[in-house]
């Protein structure tokens, strides 16, 4: 799958990377935060802006059993409901916010996570669908998604090549005819060793999709190295203050941070260009400073050339230094002085 195109952006390996803000629960229950986020986004040169469509009721069930308790990392001590209550964005937020997006000019979509999520993200003409990394094995739901015909990206935090293959092959077989996949680690934070970013340009060969990269390392630089291995698309999560007490803050990157991961991604990907043995552009007024073999001390008419008499030294308008053996010892045609570029002229066969 050479590319595949959102909104009339082609995404592949020959387009410079496609970079996704996810707003996720960064919104802290304020619409105009959601707002001044997106506005961040398209200031910092992202390409789309993300959200995730889901209510406390459709994602879990207001259960206080033991299984629905979190123990331990960001959330501990709340159940799935109360973290998802805290987290939802409202579905009445999301016309105004393909509204802001439009009015903007920087794409939007989301991560539905039931079928009537799909439905709602059809209504407002969704030009793409997220699956997330936690709905990856969510078969049922990736044909519902499929079914509209729409690109589809998938993450893979936590699936194995298994799960991955039948996701992939889901979303084939039940129209999907644009899909990418991203590598992922479904910590929150993730340590940058744990992603192990060889696995991107395998998924590529192995899957035969095109692969990008689902980040939730605090800094940008296992998001720039992915690009080195294929990775054709970013994410990251996107808030205004680290520090702001949101579900999803605390791992997110302030705009300053994602300006810098839109400059140097793209730096990243133009530095990869093809394979090229060639001389560069940047290289050609530098040929001169090369070193060549040069008289470093007067040489009368009939006199041989020694070490004594020349060098290999900067710059380049000599010889080039690989016969200074053959000509050692070669007799001068020529009286020749100290700082000429020696050439065959100057030697008697």
């Amino acid at each position: 799958m050479r590319n595949i195109e959102i909104n009339n952006r082609k995404i592949g390996r020959n387009f410079p990377p496609y970079i996704i803000a996810e707003l996720s629960a960064n919104h802290n229950g304020e619409i105009q935060r959601a707002f001044e986020i997106m506005l961040a986004a398209k200031k910092a040169g992202a390409d789309a802006i993300k959200l995730q469509t889901y209510t406390a009721d459709t994602i879990t069930l207001d259960c206080n059993s033991e299984e629905f308790q979190i123990h331990g990392g960001l959330w501990d001590g709340k159940n799935l409901y109360e973290l998802y209550k805290w987290a939802q964005m409202p579905w009445e937020w999301h016309k105004p916010l393909f509204d802001k997006a439009k009015e903007l000019d920087i794409t939007i979509f989301s991560s539905p996570f039931d079928f009537t999520a799909v439905d709602l993200l059809e209504d407002l003409n969704a030009p793409a669908y997220k699956i997330a990394s936690f709905e990856c094995i969510d078969l049922p739901l990736i044909k519902y998604v499929a079914s509209t015909g729409k690109p589809m990206i998938i993450s893979t935090g936590m699936a194995n090549d298994h799960e991955i293959e039948e996701a992939i092959q889901t979303a084939k077989e039940n129209g999907c005819s644009q899909l990418a996949v991203l590598h992922c680690v479904s910590g929150y934070p993730a340590p940058a060793e744990d992603y192990n970013l060889l696995t991107i340009p395998d998924m590529a060969k192995r899957f035969d999709v095109l692969t990008g990269l689902s980040d939730h390392t605090i800094d940008n630089t296992t998001a720039i190295t992915s690009i080195a291995l294929g990775a054709c698309i970013i994410e990251k999560h996107v808030t205004l203050d680290r520090k702001g007490g949101g579900p999803d803050d605390s791992f997110s990157l302030e705009p300053r941070e994602l300006e810098q991961l839109c400059n140097d991604s793209k730096i990243a990907w133009q530095a990869l260009g093809g394979i090229n043995y060639e001389r560069k552009e940047s290289e050609k007024s530098n040929v001169k400073f090369r070193r060549s073999l040069y008289v470093v001390k007067d040489i009368k008419k009939g006199e041989k050339l020694t070490p004594d008499n020349i060098r290999s030294i900067r710059p380049g308008f000599g010889l080039a230094p690989k016969h200074y053996e053959k000509i050692l010892n070669k007799i001068a045609k020529q009286d020749l002085y100290r700082g000429t570029a020696l050439r065959l002229e100057h030697i008697l066969d």
